[in-house]
């Protein structure tokens, strides 16, 4: 079968175009490269270049490369821009998502798999979140995420497509230094892009009922992301029916303890400082990940040392500057 990697230039797509072109299954990637990087993709693996909007595009797309089966990992996805553009937010990942689905349906796919988040918890009082836990996303990001999920799975009942929903907590890190993030949103390039410019890495709240008074995270390796991509592949490959999965690690780390392996992999001699919580910042967020392990028999294998540390030789890739301004601080 050949599988459409929708976003598959970005920076997690790429890793699973990657993933799962290593395992021997057929690939093709689409992507209006707005933020994704064409050097990314393994040889081998065809780039469309083109937006999902264009139904014409995707029809050609679907149709010429003999696609089976889906995953869709193209969205807008950053959280404050969200708020401030809900309407780019619902026209990219709800519109887009409506488009894709019409062409799949026309094209007799049988399988799709979508591109989740934890965004659509929203900020659950629970020790460990569970794919039970009631969705209520507090963002328009969240909440075109929990959109799409009812899209896939109305989809997928009404035309007997198999689908699974993939709820990621915090990706982090890289397979090989050129696979890394590139941008600066999340919390460890903030990390890193602060030392990087000789500051104090910055810490939000610290009054938090946690056990250093930080935020408590799931912290997941982007290449347990594409492993996990590739397990429900296979999983939809030879099963009908619907999949609604977290992709976490089940182990929380304080944002304190996180600062304290950047410094250590880093050699940075700068101190976090605290500054006043951030509206919306959940205590803690950490995954159950009992359902997929039971379902797939999958559990991560990478550590957050792993992250940390895949991901700053890809920042030292792209700032050569960053050693010496660490070593310097």
């Amino acid at each position: 079968m050949t599988w459409l990697i929708t976003g598959g230039a970005g920076y997690i797509g790429a890793h699973v175009a990657r993933a799962m072109a290593e395992a021997g299954e057929r690939v093709v990637v689409l992507d209006d490269v707005s933020s994704g990087v064409p050097e990314r993709l393994p040889a081998g693996v065809p780039l469309v270049r083109g937006s999902l909007g264009d139904r014409e595009l995707v029809d050609r797309t679907l149709s010429g490369h003999g696609v089976t089966g889906v995953v869709h990992l193209a969205a807008k996805k950053q959280v404050g821009e969200s708020v401030e553009q809900p309407l780019r937010y619902y026209r990219e990942n709800v519109h887009g998502l409506t488009v894709l689905l019409e062409a799949v349906v026309a094209a007799g796919v049988e399988r799709f798999l979508f591109s989740s988040s934890a965004a659509v918890y929203g900020v659950p009082e629970v020790d460990l979140i569970d794919e039970d836990t009631p969705a209520a996303p507090i963002n328009p990001y969240g909440e075109t995420k929990l959109a799409g999920e009812w899209l896939v799975r109305a989809a997928g009942r009404a035309h007997g497509m198999a689908t699974a929903c993939l709820r990621y907590f915090n990706v982090a890190g890289a397979v090989r230094p050129e696979l890394a993030d590139t941008g600066v949103f999340n919390i460890i390039p903030m990390f890193f892009d602060r030392i990087t410019r000789g500051e104090a890495p910055r810490i939000f709240g610290d009054d938090y009922g946690t056990p250093d008074g930080t935020c408590v995270r799931d912290y997941i390796h982007v290449a347990d992301v594409a492993d996990a991509h590739l397990a429900v592949a296979r999983r939809l490959s030879g099963q009908r029916g619907e999949l609604t999965l977290n992709i976490g690690r089940g182990e929380g780390v304080t944002v304190r303890q996180l600062a304290g392996l950047v410094a250590d992999v880093t050699g940075s001699g700068h101190e976090p400082v605290v500054e006043a919580r951030r509206p919306g910042d959940a205590a803690k967020a950490v995954a159950s990940v009992g359902r997929i392990t039971e379902e797939l028999g999958w559990r991560a294998s990478l550590g957050v040392r792993d992250m940390v540390e895949s991901a700053w030789e890809g920042w030292c890739l792209r700032h050569p500057e960053a050693r010496a301004r660490a070593a310097a601080s």
